[in-house]
């Protein structure tokens, strides 16, 4: 995989200090944890860093940011042909034809699931899966639409998941496998995997793996109007239409986010300034056209909202319109601390054991993962969790010392502390996820609770905690 072109800030004209301010105040917000970051102006890689335990070559948990993927793979069917906008969806399956009779299932079009404007009020995603639990493209059709097609927006998994099932249908492959010769490859993206359901479909709406550079990848080729290197992959009025304004959204909240109420393209949403991708947790593809400016972002947090807020507070007024002068100093000490940052460990000092602990489940305060059923830790600290039956050794849990990556059974950063005499509490960061379990054991009585900061969307045991291997 070739490397993204290279520049200082002040040479693409970003004043270094606005990115020093929007890394102060994420770093100093309690509610967010910063994962990496790729700041491009002009084409060129001005910032980009890492927060170990996290590291520029592991894929990260896209969540939601996966849809601007799957439209992505959609704009290259229509493209070749093999999918029309402004056909029902009901045509690409024909198996549903005598079931579904709703009149208005029937006359929702490709742009309509494309748009999330299929009719639904609301999300449908468990009222689909009852309907049809092994072909969730049969559950939606099946759930009536509350008004016709086009003319209402509700952000809505399985019509994303519909949209990808049709490419998936029209192309038989997997959407990685289709979009590996089209995008992938030609973009430099090297490792990508897409968690599958029952029915053997990538998801489509969420459950893409990919890394922050091929986050930053994906939008700097929207931003180019779907030209890569010279070279045209996208058509341009396809990035033109997934960008724009395709549905409305009516009035949200007093307070609320208004960054999510600026109107959908296709899979993508329409910010204050520019559009992006984004995905639960805080994971971000941001698309400034009027910067000539992509920032891609992974990171745990359940304020999204606030994210985006000081993108606009500290990064865009740091775009200028010519080269800086004089401003290596600043440069410099950016790319030192970018090359430095690190999460703080489990507080409390390191821990050590001359034997082995099991600890097994408190009563009734498991229930975030109640399929881990004993911890054991070790000597030197080493920490074994058992979940679903199988024993995940984790590796040593080091506390001030730092974290203790482990790339089998499960990648993860384990790190540990005393929170007193009595309390061990071990941090484990699943790092191909937003998310960290953490795990309280009571040396009294021998029991542990666990509990996840944010808990996981796609829910299973622990050992599923990790970009699919050997699929797409």
């Amino acid at each position: 995989m070739s490397s993204l072109p290279t520049s200082t800030p002040a040479a693409q004209g970003v004043d270094a200090a606005g990115i020093q301010a929007f890394l102060d105040a994420l770093e100093s917000d309690p509610r967010i944890e910063p994962h990496s970051l790729m700041l491009l102006r002009h084409g060129q890689v001005v910032a980009s860093g890492w927060w170990s335990p996290y590291a520029p070559e592991r894929p990260q948990l896209l969540y939601s940011l996966s849809k601007s993927f799957t439209a992505t793979a959609a704009g290259f069917a229509v493209a070749e042909g093999l999918i029309r906008l402004d056909d029902p969806v009901i045509s690409y399956f024909p198996e549903f034809e005598a079931d579904i009779t709703d009149p208005r299932s029937r006359a929702m079009l490709v742009r309509h699931v494309a748009s999330m404007a299929g009719g639904h009020a609301e999300e449908t995603l468990d009222r689909a899966r009852a309907l049809d639990r092994d072909e969730l493209v049969r559950g939606f059709l099946l759930v009536p639409p509350d008004r016709e097609p086009g003319t209402v927006f509700a952000y809505n998994q399985p019509a994303t998941y519909t949209l990808g099932a049709i490419v998936q249908r029209v192309t038989g492959q997997k959407l990685t496998e289709y979009l590996r010769p089209r995008l992938f490859e030609p973009l430099g993206i090297g490792e990508a995997a897409w968690i599958h359901d029952r029915a053997g479909r990538e998801l489509g709406f969420s459950g893409l793996h990919a890394t922050t550079d091929a986050i930053a990848r994906l939008g700097l080729l929207y931003l180019r109007g779907g030209v890569w290197e010279g070279e045209r992959l996208l058509p341009g009025s396809w990035v033109a239409e997934a960008t724009r304004v395709q549905i409305a959204h009516e009035t949200g909240p007093e307070g609320g986010w208004p960054d999510w109420q600026q109107g959908y393209g296709f899979q993508f949403w329409i910010s204050r300034h520019g559009y992006r991708g984004d995905g639960a947790y805080g994971q971000f593809c941001m698309v400034l056209p009027e910067q000539d400016a992509v920032l891609a972002i992974t990171s745990e947090t359940e304020e999204m909202q606030k994210v985006v807020d000081l993108v606009w507070e500290h990064l865009l007024p740091a775009f200028g319109p010519d080269p800086l002068s004089g401003r290596e100093a600043a440069d410099a000490a950016l790319a030192d601390r970018l090359r430095r940052l690190a999460l703080p460990p489990a507080e409390g000092g390191a821990v050590t054991a001359q034997s082995t602990t099991v600890f097994t489940p408190a009563t009734g305060t498991c229930a975030d993962q109640p399929s881990l059923t004993a911890v054991e830790v070790g000597p030197g600290g080493r920490v074994t969790l058992v979940d679903d039956g199988e024993r995940l050794e984790l590796g040593p849990a080091l506390g001030e010392e730092g974290w203790t990556v482990a790339d089998e059974p499960v990648p993860v950063a384990v790190s540990s502390g005393r929170r007193d005499a009595e309390t061990l509490v071990i941090d484990v960061a699943f790092l191909e996820t937003p998310h960290h379990l953490l795990v309280s054991c009571a040396a009294d009585d021998g029991t542990f609770t666990a509990r996840w900061r944010t808990r996981p969307l796609h829910v299973g045991p622990l050992r599923r905690m990790r970009a699919p291997r050997g699929r797409g």
